[in-house]
This record gives C-alpha cells, sequence and structure tokens, in this order.
C-alpha cells in the first residue's frame, strides 16, 4: 500500500470508529490503539500534506453531534490537548493557550476519560451545560448534569461564570451500575 492508499485507509478506518463512538456509543477499538492510528495519519500528513483530506479526522476536535440534544455554540472554543505525547506537543499547546486566554492557571491529573462538559452559572444559578462536541459546538446535557449530586446547582455567591471540565464516573460506581 502506498503513502496516498495509507492515508486514505487511515482516514476511513478512523472515521468509522468516531461514528461508532460518538453516534452509535458502541466503540469497536480501544483507546490506545486510536490513539496510535491517529498519530500515524497525523505524520503521515504532516509529511505528505498534498494527500491530506480537507475532512481528516486529525482536523476535529470531537465528531458528530447526536440529534436528540439541542446544540450549543460555545462562546469561546473548548480547546483540547489532542493527545499530546511529548513535552515539545505539550509546549506548542501552551504557547496556543497563552496567545488566546489572558490569565490561567493549569490543574494537572492523570489521564481521565469521561466527557469534556462546560457549566454555566448566571447569578450563581447552573444555567447550562454542555458537552466539548467538536470544539465549537456541543450538545445541552444541563439537565443530565443536574442530576450529580457533586454538582452544585446554585454556587455560594451570586457570580456569573463558566466552568469547565471533565465529567466522569469512577470505576467502582460503573461497577455498581452494571
Amino acid at each position: 500500500m502506498d503513502i496516498k492508499e495509507r492515508i486514505k485507509y487511515l482516514t476511513n478506518l478512523l472515521h468509522r470508529y468516531n461514528y461508532e463512538y460518538y453516534v452509535l456509543d458502541n466503540p469497536t477499538v480501544e483507546d490506545v490503539e486510536y490513539d496510535s492510528l491517529m498519530r500515524e495519519l497525523e505524520q503521515l500528513e504532516k509529511q505528505y500534506p498534498e494527500y491530506a483530506s480537507e475532512n481528516s479526522p486529525t482536523q476535529k476536535v470531537g465528531d458528530y453531534l447526536k440529534n436528540d440534544l439541542d446544540e450549543v455554540v460555545h462562546q469561546n472554543p473548548m480547546l483540547s490537548l489532542a493527545n499530546a505525547f511529548s513535552y515539545d506537543e505539550l509546549r506548542e499547546f501552551d504557547e496556543k493557550i497563552r496567545k488566546e486566554v489572558n490569565n490561567f492557571t493549569y490543574n494537572v491529573e492523570l489521564k481521565i476519560d469521561g466527557i469534556a462538559s462546560t457549566i454555566h452559572y448566571e447569578n450563581g444559578l447552573l444555567v447550562l451545560g454542555a458537552t466539548r462536541g467538536n470544539g465549537t459546538t456541543g450538545e445541552n446535557i444541563t439537565q443530565n448534569l443536574k442530576t450529580i449530586k457533586a454538582i452544585p446547582l446554585k454556587l455560594f455567591e451570586d457570580a456569573d461564570v463558566e466552568v469547565r471540565g471533565e465529567i466522569y464516573m469512577p470505576k467502582s460506581s460503573f461497577e455498581k451500575l452494571n
């Protein structure tokens, strides 16, 4: 298989895996295998940009939105580390953030696989919760988030604030649910 065919193959394969994961909620590949294939495609597209497709999965943060939830357009894009594997890639991410954001801090933790989300409070009241989606447009999950006991419906202060983070379920709770 030549380079052009390999790029096309990886593009189609990763689109299928994205569809299975984001639309069907039925992933058929482990994260480590998906990340390895994505990394290979990124490297090939970098080396051979003439073969890269405009609809390449390397150009997206997330993927398809389900039709059963309302869309939410993020006022500020929800950026991602995009599976950084080296210090140089983390430094590039930091430079990108510094160009976009004036005042910020990092909270670094082990990787948690959940749902990247944003929660908006107005006058201290939870008014909107959304998924990251593709980074620009997500899905309204306000009602789902209100069922999570750790998420306050009202803050102690009447503040207007957006909070971003990863919503996840500990393995012990997942096993109990199943």
